[in-house]
Order: C-alpha cells, then structure tokens, then sequence
C-alpha cells in the first residue's frame, strides 16, 4: 500500500474528507485506506491531499510508479481524464 496513517493520527477525519476518491474511511483507531481505490491523488491533484491536511504529519506515502497509479485512476474514473500531470512529471513517481 501508498499511503498508510500512522500512530500519530489524532483521528481529526481531515484526511477523509480531502480524499477524491473516498479511499480514507473511519476506522476503529484512525482512519483506514483502501489500496484498491487510492491514487495518492494522481489525476486529481499534483500531490497526496491527505498529507497536505494532516495536523499532525501522520500521513506516509511511499509512491507507487505512475504507470500503477493511472491503471488504478482510469479503472474508477473511466470517463474522466487525468489533471494536474505535470507535478507528477516533475516528481519522478517514483520509477527508477
């Protein structure tokens, strides 16, 4: 999994509704995130919402390839095209 919240959430719920693609959801602790729906905001956005809201920093992403994150953005959002790409571009996703 991308994006995983730590033991620092204070479970505040920022992160849930930031997310575009509802894959952060209460859980029992902390909010929870569903790997098959998360895009670490590829196609929404140049970077993760969910890091940029967090007050307490409990949010990690080790990013996934690009390539992944579209397949994973297209499969739910087939009739939407992608933006904000050119952040992603600049970033390297992550494929070395």
């Amino acid at each position: 999994m991308a994006v995983r919240i730590t033991d620092s959430c204070i479970a505040c719920g920022a992160c849930e509704w930031e997310c575009p693609t509802t894959a952060i959801s209460p859980g029992t602790l902390r909010p929870v995130v569903d790997a098959s729906l998360c895009t670490e905001c590829y196609g929404f956005y140049g970077e993760s919402q969910c890091v940029i809201v967090c007050p307490t920093d409990a949010i990690v992403v080790r990013p996934e390839p690009e390539a992944v994150l579209l397949a994973r953005f297209t499969r739910h959002h087939p009739d939407r095209p992608p933006q904000s790409l050119w952040a992603w571009q600049r970033r390297g996703s992550g494929e070395a």
